[in-house]
């Protein structure tokens, strides 16, 4: 499958704000799942871009504008090729032990309600507790947006009963993490079965290291494990690990922020449907 992104961040600021800097996690890389076949990060005002990688081996652009603005518009368009793994992550830049990613965050420690639900998964080997997992996420917590914010924690998440995909991701880490098994945070996008190819926002998951078998993704929010539908653009110990953009701006007062965001399957042209069916 050919996925097509246009991904839009809009700032804008109640006065000039005289410097701005942010890391921006915006880039897949290529792995065995998908092949990136085009991606660019532009922005309307001055500023340098200078790419780096972090410890989890994400790619990050670190952005800083070159004088004051009152708005801040960041885009990024791209194409993927993807394909079908069932979940099983290969060919990755794997910088870390997984052992690394049994390391409780403020926002993945797990409370007593989480410690007990976690403890209720049954029996079994890893792989078929993870699902279990992933089932008992997705049947018990309503994916609700507005129900939480960013900074909420997997417990409190889970005490509401509601919440996004950073929610459901993140109870999914905490919950595997008391069960011994290391789990991660992955922040990336998701071409929808609905055909609404218009999203709020970027789409987030986990990961869980399965003996024998590596790293699988889980996505609770969707109760399936990724598919082809899925690009896979940054891993972090929780959210803020991995969040697609995070900074902050000296001066400029309040800030106010929109995304539009696309994410659609590309029309394959009949030359190319004939290359892949020889």
């Amino acid at each position: 499958m050919r996925i097509r992104i246009d991904y839009e961040t809009r700032y804008a600021y109640e006065r000039p704000a005289r410097f701005i800097v942010q890391a921006l996690r915006l880039t897949p890389r290529t792995n065995e799942g998908q092949q990136v076949r085009d991606w660019r990060i532009e922005t309307d005002v001055d500023a340098r871009l200078r790419r780096t990688e972090d410890a989890f081996g994400n790619i990050v652009h670190h952005l800083y504008t070159e004088r004051p603005t009152d708005s801040l518009c960041i885009r990024v368009t791209g194409e993927v090729a993807t394909s079908d793994t069932n979940g099983v992550v290969r060919g990755a830049l794997e910088r870390l032990s997984p052992t690394v990613f049994l390391r409780e965050t403020p926002l993945t420690e797990a409370d007593g309600p989480l410690r007990a639900f976690a403890e209720a998964v049954g029996e079994g080997d890893d792989l078929g507790r993870m699902h279990e997992l992933m089932g008992r996420i997705h049947g018990e917590v309503a994916f609700e947006v507005g129900a939480t914010t960013p900074d909420h924690t997997a417990a409190q998440a889970f005490a509401l009963k509601r919440g996004v995909c950073q929610d459901h991701a993140q109870i999914f880490i905490a919950c595997a993490r008391r069960l011994g098994v290391p789990a991660r945070y992955v922040s990336g996008h998701f071409q929808r079965t609905d055909g609404q190819d218009d999203q709020d926002a970027a789409h987030a998951w986990a990961e869980a290291w399965i003996e024998g078998l590596g790293w699988l993704g889980f996505d609770p929010a969707n109760g399936v494990c990724p598919t082809d539908r899925y690009v896979r653009v940054a891993v972090g110990l929780d959210a803020l690990g991995a969040s697609p953009i995070r900074g902050a701006s000296y001066g400029g007062g309040r800030e106010r922020m929109t995304v539009a965001l696309r994410v659609r399957q590309m029309q394959q042209t009949q030359q190319q449907q004939q290359r892949q069916g020889r």
